[in-house]
């Protein structure tokens, strides 16, 4: 059994759960509640809140800041200063105050910077561009970029983008040049490629 490494700076409730093998590095605080699967890296400063869900194999590069709401499937990426939000209407004096719900789903990477605002699914496998703001549900396989977030194309489970090869009734046909795998993206996600760049 691979044991769970903590640093002397972190901060990590007792009520929280940190699965085999996984890493906690300088000054991380992790809440009450929090789960945290096998083999994750938690890199300096990340903020985990009480009672989220992140799955096996995540990494969440530094000052990554998750609120409660948020659920993170296995093996994420999460990109260096990256927040959640979990409130769609904050104010400091709010007394009907309630969390909003966010799925990372599995394989998706969201790069540095990026803000996901709460509500949203973001699809399995799907990339987020650096700097975004995710304000919609992103298709599993899309590359979504921008301030809203639009999807700009699709990519491999490897990360590289798919060139379209064939155009069917309920799907299209993609392919990755770099490993020659193929994807059937449903015409409904495809349609929400958005032609101004990617």
């Amino acid at each position: 059994m691979k044991e769970v490494y903590i640093h002397p700076t972190a901060i990590v409730d007792k009520a929280a759960k940190i699965g085999e093998g996984t890493k906690v590095w300088h000054f991380v605080h992790v809440r009450e509640n929090a789960e945290i699967g096998r083999d994750c890296v938690l890199g300096h400063s990340v903020y985990v809140d009480k009672g989220v869900k992140i799955g096996n194999g995540v990494k969440l590069e530094n000052r990554t800041t998750i609120y409660q709401g948020v659920k993170v499937e296995d093996n994420v990426f999460v990109g260096p200063h990256v927040t959640f939000t979990n409130d769609p209407y904050p104010r400091s004096f709010s007394t009907d105050w309630r969390i909003v719900e966010t799925l990372v789903s599995e394989g998706a990477s969201i790069g540095a910077g990026s803000v996901v605002i709460c509500g949203v699914t973001i699809g399995k496998y799907a990339m987020i561009g650096a700097g975004s703001v995710v304000t919609n549900d992103v298709p599993s396989h899309a590359l979504a970029y921008g301030n809203p977030a639009e999807v700009r194309g699709f990519v491999c489970r490897c990360g590289r983008k798919l060139k379209e090869e064939e155009k069917k009734r309920d799907f299209v046909l993609m392919k990755c040049l770099r490993c020659d795998e193929k994807y059937e993206i449903p015409t409904k996600d495809y349609a929400k490629m958005s032609r101004k760049g990617g």
